[in-house]
């Protein structure tokens, strides 16, 4: 991962240009939000589009889903069409890293997105994402788990298929090449 303070004025142009174009080709996305006003909160808080820049370099596809009338942030999530390449082949967190005896992945999903400076995409969210597009439609996502549910050795994932989506339980220890993790940023 890269230090905050290597996102240059260059990465800096061309990541408001991605998410520009992005954000003019899929308006069901976010109604009733228009670009200036998303571009003047980026350009007021420069130190965060590190975590945007980030979410782009692993293949997420970020792009703006909502705005919180309360605290008045955007609400990005990863819109990738399958769960971001470069964010897979990750057991859930550093517990269930730490279990594996052998053949133990680089990372695991919670830390790499801590690392991010985003959140893993809940049950909730997963869902609402679904409402926008068909994701995750030959790949998988770990969503975050609940407190009880880890605390068991398991933790939840989900995919789309069948015209769905299913949310799914496995042990927070196993990884697939087809599994990674959407991850949820405020702005």
């Amino acid at each position: 991962m890269s230090n905050i303070n290597e996102i240059t004025p260059e990465q800096v142009s061309v990541l408001f240009g991605i998410l520009k174009t992005r954000f003019e080709k899929n308006m069901k996305r976010h109604q009733n939000i228009e670009w200036n006003a998303v571009h003047l909160r980026l350009e007021t808080s420069l130190q965060k589009l590190w975590s945007l820049h980030q979410m782009e370099n692993t293949g997420g596809e970020p792009d703006v889903i909502g705005f919180d009338e309360q605290t008045g942030e955007y609400i990005f999530y990863d819109c990738s069409a399958e769960s971001p390449k470069g964010r897979r082949s990750l057991c859930y967190d550093r517990a269930a890293l730490d279990t594996r005896k052998e053949f133990k992945p680089e990372n695991n999903a919670i830390d790499f997105a801590a690392e991010m400076g985003i959140e893993l995409l809940t049950e909730s969210q997963y869902l609402q994402l679904q409402t926008l597009g068909d994701f995750d439609t030959k790949t998988s996502s770990w969503l975050s788990t609940p407190d009880e549910i880890r605390k068991l050795g398991g933790a939840l994932f989900a995919d789309y298929r069948f015209g769905r989506a299913f949310i799914y339980h496995n042990g927070a220890q196993s990884y697939y090449s087809v599994r990674g993790f959407r991850g949820s940023f405020r702005v």
